[in-house]
């Protein structure tokens, strides 16, 4: 093996790190014991015994910190690093690359003209019920709520959009309520020469806002000359249910502990309206999941998350992010790992293009140290959901722990990018990134930001 190589091996598996810790600890727990096991009249030979023991125990150090490594996924073993990493990340971005057949759009948050200017809610959760049923169209595809929302209130051209998201094709519009009666308008540009090429405006009494989804669905298939498969027929929802769901779905996308606490009360609300109502109960899922370590001890918000995904899956199979929260609760409370496989895996079958399938599963790999497909299933995650903040920070983490370091980088200051003030509730990825490479200045700055911000 080439010397430079060699020393860079050891720096990537942290040899270093655990030779010094363990230097330290190893010489301060001799003289401890040296100083105290006397006193109570211990036998010498059990002190050398122990020092010796001490000793020994370095060289074991440094093999399994050669072969294993201390991650937040757990103790994982350490993956070589040779050109199947690069390779496999080039593969999947080759194979999911730009197709001159391939339709693309982004469906953007509907602006709120509703007289009181309170229904912002109402005009996510429509554009939201939109990308979900335009995913579901063969030949398109559909930008990820996280990254299409991003651009609410930033003012951004559509070709900055459109580059951002590689899309061909920007949804926007307006809703405008005033009490039962909504009023939408949609309008559909072709992200290359910023025409319009569909808009409509549609008023109806609420009673009809799932029957309006679905014609403005067909309407975008029409003129992209997609085909769209014939539906189910969506089961009798109260309008009241589904308004409280779309509030309720609004405040668990944010970060608080009141507004995810908010987020459950108006999903309670929407099941004391529909007791049926799935999506609630996968809401209710969700943010316990949100709400777990960061502001609820794990063992009091993971059983929620099990029970909530459970109830959601009793009333529909076919709940892909239902899944999801079920599988992290068998990890994390049972760390049954086949068990959360199998359900991460039920997920991406139902729903490919769902970023919470994709970007837990490969976390769910990279902990049981199967690089191939904790690679491809990030990489499918970061080409979905290519402006969410959590999406890079957590490629930044993963490519960074599979020795990709230029892939890291590129996550990690594409983060940075998207937003400045951004940073993990944990060690910035990408300080955590520069300071493996060298790169000390670059890394204070970083600590330095994430301290100002996180205090």
């Amino acid at each position: 093996m080439n010397p430079k190589k060699f020393f860079a091996e050891l720096k990537r598996r942290k040899v270093y790190s655990v030779a010094v810790a363990y230097l330290i600890g190893g010489w301060a727990l001799a003289q401890g014991i040296a100083q105290v096991l006397p006193v109570f009249d211990i036998p010498i030979w059990v002190v050398r015994l122990i020092v010796l023991l001490i000793v020994l125990g370095f060289p074991v150090a440094l093999a399994l910190s050669w072969f294993f490594d201390l991650t937040r996924y757990g103790i994982v073993r350490t993956p070589d690093l040779d050109a199947r990493s690069i390779n496999t990340v080039r593969s999947v971005r080759d194979s999911g690359g730009d197709d001159s057949s391939e339709k693309s759009i982004a469906v953007l948050p509907f602006n709120d003209l509703s007289p009181s200017k309170d229904h912002a809610y109402f005009g996510e959760g429509i554009a939201e019920e939109l990308q979900g049923a335009l995913a579901k169209v063969d030949g398109l595809r559909v930008a990820a709520r996280r990254s299409s929302f991003w651009f609410k209130d930033r003012q951004a051209e559509l070709g900055e959009i459109a580059s951002k998201l590689n899309v061909g094709h920007v949804l926007e519009g307006s809703v405008r309520r005033d009490g039962n009666r909504v009023r939408i308008t949609a309008e559909l540009i072709n992200a290359g020469d910023g025409f319009t090429i569909w808009t409509e405006t549609y008023e109806r009494e609420m009673h009809g806002i799932f029957a309006l989804q679905d014609e403005i669905t067909r309407s975008i298939v029409d003129t992209l000359k997609l085909k769209l498969a014939i539906s189910p027929l969506r089961p009798a929802r109260s309008t009241d249910a589904y308004d409280a769901y779309l509030e309720g779905l609004f405040y668990s996308d944010k970060n608080t502990e009141p507004e995810l606490r908010k987020s459950l009360e108006f999903f309670g609300q929407a099941l004391e309206q529909d007791p049926k109502f799935s999506k609630a109960w996968t809401g209710i899922a969700k943010a316990w999941l949100w709400l777990a370590d960061a502001h609820v001890p794990p063992l009091e918000a993971y059983p929620k998350v099990r029970d909530a995904a459970v109830r959601a899956l009793q009333l529909d199979d076919q709940e892909a992010e239902a899944h999801v929260y079920l599988a992290e609760a068998k990890r994390i409370l049972d760390w049954d790992l086949d068990g959360a496989e199998a359900e991460f895996n039920r997920a991406v079958v139902i729903d490919p293009n769902s970023t919470p399938s994709n970007y837990f599963v490969a976390a769910l790999y990279a902990a049981r140290g199967d690089r191939d497909k904790a690679l491809t299933f990030l990489c499918r995650a970061d080409r979905i959901d290519p402006a969410s903040l959590w999406v890079s920070n957590f490629a930044c983490e993963l490519y960074r722990y599979f020795g990709l370091y230029d892939e890291a980088i590129t996550a990690g200051e594409r983060a940075l990018q998207l937003d400045p003030t951004f940073a993990h509730y944990g060690e910035p990825s990408l300080a955590a990134l520069y300071r493996e490479m060298g790169r000390f200045d670059d890394a204070i700055a970083l600590y330095e930001k994430a301290r100002q911000f996180t205090g």
